[in-house]
């Protein structure tokens, strides 16, 4: 269900990314707007990724099987990967694009109509970023995080084709190149949080600090004396955790074992998180000894 609506959510934003980079394509063509070309062609680009997020988590919905027993989860932390990496590409496109008017002060071509495509693309893409950026929240995807800053560096691209238009309206043309180095640098910082982001569930870096409410469904589980070696890794929707807990030395197998099956499920049930445990049983020998 999770991922049939991340699926649903990125087919939606590719349609729309499609139409944002028909309609810049078409109309620089027809008013002759090199930067206006350009900016469609990193629209496709967004195009490009929400594919990638959609093949992605077509992979991350199959179930567990033997090769995969913690299930296909991180084929969405590796599209995930993929998309920060061509958001860097992006940024060195747009800065060496940047640089390149900068030497030949190449001026963008200014139309009413050029204008007003740029401008209704920028709130087509605000209200698509707003949309998936809610829908990675809620749903806590790491793709749709991901595709929404994408989505956001294509804003970013078009204010900078508008704040040129308008240094060129000003009669200050070098301010164009100024701007799209500047966007370029805020794309690639962007894409480099992403890679990070990703690199840490990969590596197994805790990325969701939950032990504090752990400690209080161990506190309230009758024959549970402590516990110690608390370990989880995944995504922050989707932990699988260990830990270790001590009941009474004197209990049996059976004992012991029954209190590791409450525990296992008041933790799956109460910390929305985990997605599952494993419990190992120990024995509390510093109260054992203290009895004895």
């Amino acid at each position: 269900m999770r991922y049939d609506r991340i699926q649903r959510t990125l087919g939606l934003v590719l349609v729309l990314n499609l139409l944002v980079a028909a309609a810049k394509a078409t109309v620089g063509l027809m008013a002759g707007s090199v930067s206006m070309v350009a900016d469609s062609l990193h629209s496709l680009f967004d195009s490009l990724s929400n594919i990638v997020g959609i093949v992605s988590t077509h992979f991350a919905r199959q179930p567990p099987d033997q090769i995969h027993p913690y299930g296909h989860s991180r084929f969405e932390t590796a599209g995930t990967l993929v998309i920060g990496a061509m958001l860097l590409l992006s940024a060195f496109w747009i800065i060496s694009e940047g640089v390149g008017r900068f030497f030949t002060r190449e001026a963008p071509e200014i139309t009413g109509l050029t204008v007003g495509v740029m401008v209704a693309t920028i709130l087509i893409n605000l209200l698509v970023t707003t949309f998936e950026r809610r829908m990675g929240e809620e749903l806590q995807s790491q793709i749709l995080l991901a595709d929404a800053r994408h989505t956001a560096s294509d804003i970013l691209v078009s204010l900078s084709v508008l704040g040129g238009f308008a240094a060129v309206l000003l009669g200050y043309p070098i301010a164009d190149p100024l701007i799209a180095l500047g966007i370029g640098i805020l794309i690639g910082r962007m894409g480099l949080a992403i890679l990070k982001e990703a690199a840490n569930v990969l590596t197994d870096a805790v990325v969701v600090d939950c032990e504090d409410r752990i400690a209080m469904v161990l506190s309230s589980i009758e024959g549970v004396r402590g516990y110690h070696d608390f370990r989880c890794r995944g995504k922050p929707h989707e932990l699988f955790a260990d830990i270790h807990i001590t009941v009474d030395p004197h209990l049996s197998v059976v004992e012991g074992h029954a209190i590791a099956e409450e525990v296992m499920a008041r933790i799956r049930s109460e910390v929305e998180e985990i997605e599952d445990v494993v419990v190992h049983v120990d024995p509390d020998d510093q109260r054992g000894e203290e009895e004895a």
